[in-house]
């Protein structure tokens, strides 16, 4: 059975996917449950799960690094 898993578990507060499969806690749960069909589906959409997720965690990373914003 194909899995995204890559063993990097932690879930992302911001998206709500998993950091290293880009699934949802729901998926991970029910993924041996899912017909062959809807695991395709879920694959289908990590690609671009994966990349937001990125997108979100480097905006974090330059907002704490900046510091607070200040009005002008």
């Amino acid at each position: 059975m194909q899995t995204p898993c890559v063993h990097v578990c932690s879930l992302v507060s911001a998206t709500g996917f998993c950091a290293g499969c880009g699934r949802t806690l729901q998926e991970i749960g029910s993924w041996m449950s899912y017909s062959d069909t809807e695991r395709r589906r879920i694959m289908a959409l990590l690609p671009a799960r994966l990349a937001g997720a990125a997108a979100v965690s480097n905006h974090m990373k330059t907002s704490l690094a900046s510091g607070p914003e200040r009005p002008l």
